[in-house]
C-alpha cells in the first residue's frame, strides 16, 4: 500500500519544498537512547562495509553492548539546556533559512530539516512537506564535502521513502559544495573575526572526519573533497604551506583510515616546535559530539600533555549570518529554472531595476 492522502484537493497550490538534513543525534544523553541511535547509525551499510552476518554478529554481540554507556557519558558533557547541540544548531539554520525564503518567495517555498539518523528523521521530514502541497523538492545534506557514508547514505534513505510514495515530487539534489565560492568566503571571515578576537596561533590545523582509506581507493572523492576545500581557505587566508594541516579525525575500528591523524599530529607537533595551535572542522556545518567534546578537550589534552603552550578550537559558523548567507546562496543556484520561482526572480530583478532608475 502506497502512501497517499486521504481525499486530497487536485486543485492544491503546488509549492516547491526544501529539505535540510545532517547526520543526527541521539533523543537523549542515556545509554538507552545511544543504543537506539548507534544500531541505526552503525547498522547502515553505507558507514559500516563489512558482510552483513559478520556485521551484525560484532554489532549486536559486542558494540552495542560496551559503546552506548561510554558514549552517553561524553553526550552529557555537550548536552545543554535546548537538548543536542547538533540538533538546536541544525534548527536555527532551518529557522533562518525558512525567513529568508519566505521574505523572498512568499509562501512558494517552505523549508523543513530532518537527521538521517534519530529524530526528527528524514521520513517525517518528507511528510511534513508533502502535507504542505510541496510537488518540487531540493535536498540539501549539509555536508559541505561528498562522501558515500555520509551524502550518498541521505540519497539511500530519502530513495526508501519515496519507493512507498504515491506521487513523488520533482526532486533535485545538492551533493557536495566544498569549493562554492561563498561558502570558502563565509568561512575564511569566520576564520578572521576568530583572529581579530584572539590572535594566531603558530598553526592552523583544518580537521576532518575521517573514514576508511578503503573508502578512497574504491574511488570516493571525500579525502580530494577535503583537501581542495584546505588549499581555497588557505589561498583566501594567505597562509603559507607550514602554516596549516589537514588532518582526519574521529576514527572508529582497528583499520587504517585517512591520515594524518589529527590526535596523533597534536601530540607530535610540539615536538617539532609547534607551541600553539587552533584547530578547526570545516567539514562540519554545525558543533556536535566530534567537535565540541572530541577536538574541543580530548584533543586538548593530547596537545597540551605533550608539551604544547596554547590550544584554540575554532567554533563551526553554525547559524550564523555569514553561514546562512552563504546555504541560502547556494540553494538559490539550485532552485533556478523552477517556475513560479523563476518569474518570481524576474519580477524582483524587474523592482530592483526600477527602483535604480532604469527604463523596463
Amino acid at each position: 500500500m502506497f502512501k497517499g492522502i486521504e481525499n486530497y484537493r487536485h486543485d492544491s497550490a503546488a509549492r516547491t519544498g526544501i529539505l535540510l538534513t545532517n547526520l543526527g543525534t541521539p533523543d537523549a544523553p542515556e545509554p538507552g537512547a545511544l543504543r537506539r541511535y548507534l544500531k541505526e547509525f552503525l547498522w547502515d551499510p553505507r558507514v559500516v562495509e563489512v558482510p552483513r552476518p559478520v556485521w551484525w554478529l560484532i554489532l549486536n554481540g559486542i558494540i552495542l553492548n560496551i559503546r552506548p554507556r561510554r558514549s552517553a557519558k561524553a553526550y552529557q558533557t555537550v548536552w545543554t539546556e535546548r537538548g543536542s547541540p547538533l540538533l538546536f544548531h541544525t534548527q536555527d539554520q532551518c529557522d533562518a533559512i525558512r525567513a529568508y525564503m519566505k521574505g523572498r518567495y512568499g509562501d512558494q517555498v517552505v523549508v523543513e530539516f530532518a537527521m538521517r539518523y534519530g529524530n526528527p528523521s528524514i521520513a517525517s521530514g518528507l511528510q511534513k512537506l508533502e502535507d504542505q502541497g510541496v510537488r518540487k523538492l531540493l535536498v540539501l545534506p549539509l555536508y559541505p564535502q561528498y562522501s558515500g557514508a555520509t551524502t550518498a547514505s541521505t540519497f539511500d534513505a530519502i530513495a526508501q521513502d519515496f519507493s512507498r510514495r504515491r506521487w513523488l515530487p520533482e526532486m533535485r539534489f545538492i551533493n557536495h559544495y566544498h569549493d562554492f565560492p561563498p561558502f570558502i568566503e563565509a568561512m575564511a571571515r569566520h576564520i578572521e573575526a576568530y583572529w581579530k578576537e584572539h590572535g594566531r596561533a603558530d598553526r592552523l590545523l583544518m580537521s576532518y572526519h575521517g573514514v576508511p582509506k578503503k573508502y578512497l581507493l574504491r574511488g570516493d572523492p571525500y579525502h580530494c573533497e577535503c583537501h581542495k576545500t584546505s588549499r581555497l581557505l588557505a589561498e583566501r587566508l594567505g597562509l603559507g604551506k607550514d602554516d596549516y594541516m589537514t588532518t582526519f579525525q574521529s576514527r572508529f575500528g582497528r583499520e587504517e583510515w585517512l591520515k594524518p591523524y589529527t590526535d596523533h599530529t597534536l601530540q607530535a607537533l610540539p615536538g617539532q616546535g609547534v607551541k600553539s595551535v587552533q584547530v578547526i572542522c570545516p567539514g562540519f556545518a554545525a558543533d556536535c559530539l566530534e567537535t565540541i567534546e572530541e577536538i574541543g578537550e580530548e584533543n586538548r589534552e593530547y596537545f597540551m600533555e605533550a608539551g604544547g603552550q596554547d590550544y584554540q578550537y575554532i567554533p563551526c559558523m553554525n547559524a550564523e549570518q555569514g553561514h546562512v548567507d552563504a546555504l541560502t546562496a547556494l540553494l538559490e543556484q539550485h532552485l533556478k529554472g523552477w517556475e513560479p520561482l523563476a518569474e518570481l526572480d524576474r519580477s524582483a530583478t524587474r523592482e530592483e531595476a526600477m527602483q535604480m532608475g532604469a527604463e523596463v
